[in-house]
């Protein structure tokens, strides 16, 4: 996530809880927790579908994800014991794969996060197939909703 939030930036959508966000291959929580929590204190129980976060034995989220992450990738790491990130990595790495939530029923970006998220997305899926390009200072306009043109075709959309 580094490597492309310093070069492009992550478009968060915030949550009471923390904040969520993504790039083509993964989806970020993060997920703010009171300062001095031990490890042993949290339980996360990732599944292909489904997610919950439990904090000293009280529910902070649970539910069926927007879409399907490889579970058994998934990562969460406690740092400075009051920050929980968990990585998701999406099954379907693609920049037309833009998460509208975190879960099938909660956490949706509102549409102008969501429309942020698209761009980011796009331009990431150029800057990874144009690998040596900068695009640091890059925007993106036009069709970029669902991953952008699918170029290649017989036909232009212009």
């Amino acid at each position: 996530m580094a490597n492309f939030d310093e070069k492009s930036g992550i478009i968060p959508c915030n949550t009471p809880w923390g904040k969520w966000l993504q790039t083509v291959e993964d989806v970020f929580v993060e997920v703010l927790v009171p300062e001095g929590t031990k490890c042993k204190e949290i339980s996360i129980n990732i599944q292909t579908k489904t997610i919950k976060v439990v904090v000293s034995g009280k529910e902070v989220f649970s539910g069926d994800l927007y879409k399907a992450v490889h579970a058994d990738e998934a990562v969460w790491t406690l740092e400075d014991k009051k920050l929980i990130r968990i990585c998701l990595p999406k099954v379907h790495s693609t920049a037309g794969n833009c998460w509208k939530s975190l879960l099938k029923s909660q956490y949706e970006a509102d549409p102008s996060t969501f429309d942020q998220m698209e761009q980011k997305l796009t331009l990431e899926k150029f800057q990874n197939e144009n690998p040596g390009f900068d695009f640091s200072g890059a925007s993106i306009t036009g069709n970029y909703h669902d991953g952008g043109p699918k170029l290649g075709s017989s036909h232009s959309n212009s």
